[in-house]
């Protein structure tokens, strides 16, 4: 596939590569607002959605009842006659394994149990699963017990540390899993049988957590993850239980070691694997994520591999390298690559809200955040979006739910097409390519070496994790260690000598992003801030760059060219849907050009033949002259609407800049305004864009006449002035 049709395939994806958002069930249904909100998605540019109960629904829908289920027929019917997709969510509420009690309910014995040190046990107060493990030297006791841990619920009274909170379900336990499967499972499929494989595509597991929320255990008198028998697992192994009692203490020993990895591997074996198998035989794919934003080993059960960004875990103020949630975009995205998986996702933006004087402001999220997550996740290899959350409903208590909307709620959702279209070209750049990664960083689950990687991205290294769980297949040939297709240079980890099959001897060990050798991507000067991934897309060699930082990039560049020494440079703007050609000098078989990148920008780079080039028709982009109005004037203003409307005025005569490089390089003539936060304009009466984020910028060519001409702006406030109780400053700066 040539420039063209690789540029086309961008600028129009196919429906397979939108955003599938979690849409909130949440409210008292009508098969007519079902209807009329699934094709308000499809106008929008949005062609999927996660169907997830949330809290909300009347007590009078019980989950999984003829009532309830008539409802999600009537959504995926609708989604089937538009042609859009559905994925099925598995619980009500979250975490997922309980089936909103049921499991509890039906048997008592398969309610959630941990491990606790006990000073005083009388086995004859104690009935079922609760019991000893293990007497200790001191006197205590080791003891298998219900932990009364619970999920959140879908009908108001059954939230955290409500009354109703329905009990959660011990998920390492083979018969609990089962009966999820049966009543779940296997109750969708009962009523959506001829959808499954085609309107339906996978199932939702979301966060299962062993010991569920709100249990007993405390920093005092902690529980931790456990099922009856487990200790069986565990000394055949080669541990003893007595010495459990280090994990009370804060210690690790051989036994605790042990037990971790029969944690590990008993919730992958016994939940993770019997839910992909059930929906492999069912024709759709497991989604979701676990627990742990490093969890990577639990990932090889995932159909499309999955993480979670919530809660401003990474954040622009952050950076987005700090901490070990800063991992969970490649841990997705490599763990895909590792089994080739063509997706991986990632359930964004939830309560990711911003914070003033320390304190969390409910509904305080921006369209700059939002553009700043998306390239986050896009430039660590995710394809898959599903934004957290578009709501059914926001009447009442609802509204409060883990907000914000960011979809029909939001004050973007009017002009949602830019931003669902950004989503799908994302999704469709980052499907099916070849990373061209060089450098394997070697990890083990829930160590995926957060602080030792930082400098790796700083620098613009690409790599690619490596668990250590697959050496086993991986090879040594020419020099690169081989695995899953692909190959690596280099091996960073204090492991790699002593573990990698047979010592592979030729292959290059780093202990640092320096020791890597030459970079993609060489910069004139450091910019820590920039990001970079280096793939090659439909036959085409592609950089994806973007900038993490709050200022604008401006700096001389150099990308490997190999022996291409006639190879043009195109770039496209997937935010703004625009190709045009950058200028180039070839210097000893790399490609200098000058990047520019302002704050909240990304441009993917492909490098293409010059034949390609003339037959795109591409020309570098216009040079930008800006506009300037001297008295902007407050014409009005909407409290209710949160918005302040402005005017202003300016002459202007229409010039042409031709310069003689490849092609013509005309003027864009721009405004540029300082504002918080969404800003339409309108130029002699003319709608002509929006942007959401500073530094605000509009190209108004196409809409100016020779002398006076008039614009007007419409500024919109942040939706934390309406529903977070907070006084969130909206209009010009």
């Amino acid at each position: 596939m040539g420039l063209i049709a690789l540029t086309e395939k961008l600028r129009k994806p196919d429906r397979e590569y939108t955003a599938f958002p979690f849409w909130f069930f949440n409210g008292d249904f009508t098969d007519e607002e079902i209807i009329r909100q699934i094709r308000d998605f499809r106008d929008k540019g949005i062609y999927g959605f996660v169907l997830h109960p949330r809290m909300g629904i009347p007590e009078s829908i019980p989950y999984l009842s003829d009532a309830f289920m008539h409802y999600v027929k009537t959504a995926v019917e609708t989604a089937h006659e538009e042609g859009m997709q559905v994925v099925l969510y598995d619980e009500g509420m979250y975490p997922s394994g309980s089936a909103h009690g049921m499991i509890a309910a039906a048997d008592p014995a398969l309610a959630s149990v941990g491990l606790t040190l006990e000073d005083d046990w009388d086995e004859n107060d104690h009935v079922g699963e609760e019991r000893v493990v293990a007497r200790l030297a001191n006197g205590k006791f080791l003891v298998c017990r219900h932990n009364q841990g619970t999920i959140r619920g879908i009908h108001f009274g059954e939230d955290d540390g409500e009354p109703g909170a329905p009990l959660s379900a011990d998920i390492l336990n083979p018969k609990a899993v089962d009966l999820f499967l049966k009543f779940t499972h296997e109750r969708y499929y009962e009523v959506l049988k001829e959808y499954f494989g085609s309107t339906i595509i996978g199932f939702f597991t979301d966060e299962p957590s062993i010991l569920g929320r709100n249990g007993l255990g405390t920093a005092e008198k902690p529980f931790f993850p456990w099922t009856p028998g487990l200790e069986e697992e565990i000394c055949s192994r080669g541990g003893k239980t007595e010495e459990l009692e280090a994990l009370f203490e804060g210690k690790e020993n051989r036994t605790t070691a042990v037990y971790h990895q029969v944690i590990t591997d008993r919730e992958g074996r016994v939940y993770y694997g019997k839910l992909s198998s059930w929906c492999e035989a069912h024709g759709i794919a497991l989604m979701g994520h676990p627990h742990q934003s490093d969890d990577i080993d639990v990932q090889q059960y995932f159909h499309i591999p999955g993480q979670d960004l919530a809660l401003r875990w990474v954040a622009p103020e952050k950076g987005g390298l700090e901490g070990m949630d800063s991992v969970m975009g490649k841990c997705s995205s490599d763990a895909a690559r590792l089994m080739g998986r063509r997706r991986n996702s990632n359930e964004c933006f939830g309560a990711c809200n911003r914070t003033a004087d320390g304190v969390t402001i409910p509904w305080y999220f921006t369209g700059s955040d939002m553009k700043w997550y998306l390239d986050w996740l896009a430039v660590r290899g995710v394809n898959l979006f599903i934004p957290h959350a578009f709501y059914y409903s926001i009447e009442g208590a609802r509204k409060e739910e883990r907000p914000p909307d960011v979809g029909a709620n939001s004050i973007w959702w009017n002009h949602y097409e830019q931003i669902s279209g950004y989503m799908s070209r994302l999704s469709y750049m980052g499907t099916d390519g070849k990373n061209c990664a060089d450098v394997a960083v070697l990890c083990d689950n829930r160590n995926l070496h957060w602080k030792e990687v930082k400098e790796f991205y700083e620098k613009q290294v690409e790599f690619n994790y490596l668990p250590l769980r697959c050496l086993e297949g991986c090879k040594e040939e020419h020099g690169k260690l081989v695995c899953a297709g692909q190959a690596y240079s280099c091996v960073f980890g204090d492991e790699a000598r002593s573990l990698l099959p047979g010592g592979m001897p030729s292959v290059k060990r780093i202990r640092s992003a320096k020791e890597a050798g030459d970079q993609e991507l060489r910069l004139k000067n450091a910019c820590p801030t920039l990001r970079l991934t280096h793939f090659i897309k439909e036959g085409k060699e592609c950089f994806f760059i973007v900038n993490e930082g709050e200022t604008a990039v401006s700096e001389e560049a150099e990308i490997a060219a190999g022996n291409k020494a006639d190879s043009c440079l195109a770039a496209y703007d997937l935010w703004k849907n625009e190709c045009y050609g950058i200028p180039v000098r070839q210097q000893e078989g790399r490609m200098a050009f000058h990047l520019e990148l302002a704050r909240r920008e990304s441009l993917l780079l492909i490098l293409c033949t010059p034949e390609e080039y003339e037959q795109a028709g591409l020309r570098y982009r216009p040079g930008k002259e800006e506009i300037k109005i001297q008295n902007w004037k407050l014409v009005g203003e909407n409290t209710d609407a949160l918005q302040k409307e402005y005017e202003g005025s300016f002459y202007w005569e229409k010039e042409a800049i031709v310069k003689e490089t490849i092609g013509k390089k005309d003027t864009d003539w721009i405004l540029r305004v300082s504002a918080e936060e969404m800003v339409e304009y309108y130029i002699n009466g003319s709608f002509a864009g929006v942007t959401f984020w500073n530094p605000h910028e509009v190209k108004l060519t196409p809409w100016l006449k020779e002398g006076e001409n008039h614009i007007r702006i419409v500024v919109t406030g942040n939706l934390a002035n309406r529903y977070g109780n907070a006084e969130v400053y909206y209009g010009l700066l």
